[in-house]
C-alpha cells in the first residue's frame, strides 16, 4: 500500500491503517496505543499483524495515565498480543518514575488506584500532607466536588504536573472519550493562568527514553500514531520520522 499524499513536513507519511511494510526498514518502531493499536479495550483489525511484523522492535509509547506497563502488558496478552512491560512507556507511570529520578517523594496524586499503588511501589508518598508536587492523571473518580482540595494546593504554589494534555482520544466509532486534558481544562477554568509541566506527548521525553534504552538513534526509528498534534509533534521534537494513521470511523 502506498502512503497517502501529504502536505506535512518532510519525514511524515500518512496511511489509512497500520502497514508493516511502512516500518520494515526501521530498527525500532515506536507506536501510540489508543486510536492506533486499540480503542476502549478492543484491538483494531490490523493490529495483530502489525505487532507480529514489528516483533521485538516495537515499543508502545502512549499518553495513557490510568494504567501501568505491567497491567497493560497483561491486558494485551489477554487479547493475543505479546508486548513485554519493558517495551511499554505510559505517560502517567513515566512521570512517577521521573519524580523518583528527581528525588521528589511526597506527592499529591490524582489518579486511578492502579497508579497510586504503583507510586507506592516506587517509594513515593501519594497523599502526603506537604507535597513537593501535584500530578494530575486520568482519574474517572475526579469531579467538580473533588477538585476543591487540589485547587487549594495549587493556590499554595505546589508545582503542578499533568501526565498529558490530551482532551480526548477516539473510540472505534471516532467519538471522543474524555482524557486527562479535560480535567486540566476544568482546573484552568477555575484558575486562569494556571501553569503546569508535562512529559506526555508532544514532549519528546518518552521517545528519547525509548531510544536511549535501546541504544539507538532517532535515525534508526519511526513513530506511528494517529494524532499529528501530539504524536507528530513528539516525533518531530525527537528528530524521527512520523507515520500518521488516519483511520475511518468504525474500523
Amino acid at each position: 500500500m502506498d502512503a497517502l499524499t501529504t502536505s506535512c513536513s518532510p519525514g511524515t507519511r500518512r496511511y489509512p491503517q497500520l502497514d508493516p511494510s511502512a516500518v520494515e526498514e526501521a530498527r525500532i518502531v515506536l507506536c501510540d496505543l489508543d486510536g492506533c493499536l486499540m480503542s476502549e479495550g478492543t484491538l483494531f483489525a490490523d493490529t495483530a499483524d502489525f505487532v507480529a511484523a514489528c516483533g521485538d522492535r516495537l515499543r508502545v509509547v502512549s499518553n495513557r495515565s490510568d494504567s501501568t506497563a505491567a497491567a497493560l502488558s497483561r491486558q494485551l496478552a489477554a487479547l493475543g498480543l505479546c508486548v513485554p512491560a519493558a517495551h511499554i512507556l505510559l505517560a502517567g507511570e513515566f512521570t512517577l518514575q521521573h519524580f523518583v529520578r528527581q528525588d521528589l517523594r511526597r506527592v499529591t496524586l490524582c489518579a486511578a488506584p492502579v497508579l497510586v499503588e504503583r507510586a507506592r511501589a516506587l517509594g513515593l508518598e501519594p497523599g502526603a500532607q506537604d507535597p513537593e508536587a501535584v500530578l494530575l492523571c486520568r482519574d474517572p473518580g475526579q469531579n467538580v466536588d473533588t477538585l476543591g482540595p487540589l485547587v487549594a494546593q495549587l493556590a499554595r504554589g505546589v508545582p503542578f504536573w499533568v501526565a498529558n494534555e490530551d482532551v480526548s482520544h477516539p473510540d472505534h466509532a471516532g467519538q471522543p472519550v474524555a482524557e486527562t486534558g479535560a480535567l486540566l481544562a476544568a482546573l484552568r477554568a477555575i484558575r486562569p493562568g494556571l501553569a503546569w509541566r508535562s512529559l506526555g506527548k508532544p514532549h519528546a521525553a518518552m521517545l528519547d527514553h525509548a531510544l536511549s534504552e535501546a541504544g539507538l538513534r532517532a535515525d534508526d526509528a519511526v513513530f506511528v500514531g494517529d494524532n499529528a498534534l501530539t504524536d507528530g509533534r513528539a516525533a518531530s521534537a525527537a528528530g524521527m520520522s512520523f507515520i500518521h494513521i488516519l483511520r475511518s470511523a468504525g474500523q
